[in-house]
């Protein structure tokens, strides 16, 4: 089994501490949260739109482990400009990436958490962003 050490490298906790600067805010009327069944961890995302129905704004608030909130950031760094269908599209790679199934998704970022596909217990925390992000943008 591979050392928890290799998890948490100082790009990660850099990321996780990043979650300060992308607050959740009043104004981000568009709201979701996930849970992970595993660890326990939990993230709510708000999102504002811009004219073209894309994410153009997100907050966050999380409850997580620095992998889940490294996750957060990497997601809110690459959502910018995303319509809902992308989002659940990024969410299906992972999940089969997750499982073995298929190469790592092309998220800007996600490189800084790959680590953590090793870490079963640590699945659940790297999608709560994605499902949080579906559970507040509108379906069409």
């Amino acid at each position: 089994m591979a050392s928890t050490a290799a998890l948490y490298t100082p790009q990660v906790l850099a990321l996780a501490t990043g979650l300060a600067a992308l607050p959740l805010t009043d104004d981000l009327p568009l709201r979701g949260s996930a849970r992970s069944p595993a660890c326990g961890s939990t993230l709510e995302l708000g999102f504002g739109l811009d004219q073209a129905g894309r994410i153009g704004r997100v907050g966050v608030k999380a409850h997580a482990c620095a992998i889940g909130q490294a996750a957060a950031a990497i997601f809110a760094g690459g959502c910018a400009g995303q319509e809902r269908e992308g989002i659940a599209a990024t969410l299906g790679a992972l999940e089969a990436w997750l499982a073995g199934q298929g190469g790592q998704p092309d998220w800007p970022g996600l490189d800084a958490i790959a680590a953590a596909q090793g870490f079963p217990g640590r699945h659940g925390a790297m999608l709560l962003p994605w499902k949080a992000a579906l559970e507040a943008l509108p379906t069409t």
